[in-house]
């Protein structure tokens, strides 16, 4: 269960937070062993039905960089979980650390008690840890982790980047067409009709679109959300639905090739961060799988993997799929040529990461002439429909 708790520190600061616990009790038991006096606590009858359990980056950035530091000094794990504890102001990830402390006190590992959150530490993250408890090399480890989250941060910000403009632009768009359509071409077309001119085919066509939208406005706002959310409840549910919508997605015109690399470079920098920290290749093709966040790209993967498995080599098993560039082959053949295949991997990553920033600025920079375009055909379109039977009419008066 989960609660709402208020309790003093030592030195007298009252603290407001919410821990799981099986009862008050249990709840009192477990601040106690944070240094907290609890005060009141009140159940949580109901958590948000979208709320997210997970951990910002940034908070998790600062983790691992302050626990390499603490590890490093020479402090005790649990002194330095402690020490993080008392310091870190968000809710969650102070009582995910309170947890995992006393997971340890009870004879665990960092890395088995980091795994008890999937919500909060990846495979990833925790296959890092373990490689890093077992060859000594815990603060090296987690530098590599903290480096891997600012990237992984960068390349979401990027991501954002990339879908938030043309979404902002194409909302501005659909807003002034619904205008356009439900108030303006309304007025103008009881001055056309006005005139008794018998309307051209582009001006009927106008007024057809236009009453559409004014008698069933409702169905032009309902139906897309309905679409979308049977689509998402589909993907959800059916494995073959969810594949193919992975496979559409990369074939997307400007937008398919750079999430395609935005992958591959997750993938790769991945890839390079497990086999760097020890772990066998074919335990870290089948980690990544679950980072690549695409149906095709995990089953490309899963036959790497199979591929290897039966004595293919690394770069030959990448090469039969089919589905990776030849640049991520050439690399990846390369470094087992020379022995260093997570600095080949960690190179590929840096090229495609470097790709999806030109990639992002090229596509704002073809985006917005291309909505500009179709801003103006559909004002054009509008215009001509209206003002050609004004310009017929004032023809024929000439005349």
């Amino acid at each position: 269960m989960l609660f709402d708790y208020k309790a003093v520190s030592a030195e007298g600061r009252m603290i407001y937070g919410r821990l799981d616990a099986i009862n008050l009790i249990d709840l009192e038991m477990r601040l106690k062993r944070m240094e907290l006096d609890l005060v009141t606590g009140t159940l949580v009858q109901h958590r948000a039905l979208f709320g997210s359990r997970g951990i910002p980056r940034p908070e998790l950035i600062n983790f691992c960089f302050h626990l390499e530091q603490l590890a490093r000094a020479g402090v005790p794990i649990l002194d330095g979980l402690t020490d993080l504890r008392d310091s870190i102001e968000h809710p969650r990830f102070r009582e995910v650390i309170a947890v995992l402390i006393e997971n340890i006190e009870g004879g665990q590992t960092l890395s088995q008690a980091m795994g008890v959150h999937p919500d909060v530490f990846s495979q990833v993250f925790v296959n890092l840890i373990k490689a890093g408890e077992a060859s000594g090399q815990l603060p090296e480890v987690l530098v590599s982790l903290t480096e891997s989250l600012k990237w992984e941060d960068e390349l979401a910000s990027h991501t954002k980047k990339l879908l938030m403009y043309p979404a902002f632009v194409a909302t501005i768009v659909l807003a002034a067409t619904f205008f356009l359509m439900i108030y303006m071409v309304p007025q103008l077309k009881l001055f056309v009709r006005n005139m008794g001119q018998e309307l051209p085919l582009q001006t009927k066509a106008l007024f057809f679109v236009s009453d559409l939208l004014v008698n069933y406005w409702y169905a032009f706002l309902i139906v897309p959300v309905v679409a979308v959310a049977g689509g998402h409840f589909a993907i959800r549910r059916d494995p073959h639905a969810r594949l193919r919508f992975d496979g559409l997605k990369l074939r997307l015109p400007i937008l398919g090739a750079i999430l395609k690399k935005i992958i591959l470079s997750r993938f790769a920098n991945t890839f390079a961060m497990l086999y760097s920290a020890g772990i066998p290749i074919l335990e870290s093709i089948r980690t990544t799988q679950e980072i690549v966040g695409n149906g095709v790209v995990r089953q490309a993967l899963q036959r790497v993997e199979q591929s290897i498995r039966e004595g293919r080599n690394v770069a030959g098993a990448f090469h039969d799929v089919g589905l990776f560039p030849p640049l991520v082959v050439r690399m990846l053949r390369v470094g087992e040529n020379t022995g260093g295949l997570d600095k080949a991997l960690l190179n590929v990553s840096y090229f495609y990461t470097r790709d999806v920033k030109e990639s992002v600025g090229k596509a704002q920079t073809m985006i917005e002439p291309l909505l500009t375009l179709f801003m103006g055909a559909l004002l054009g379109w509008i215009m001509l429909s209206v003002i050609g039977p004004i310009y017929d009419v004032i023809s024929k008066i000439k005349t």
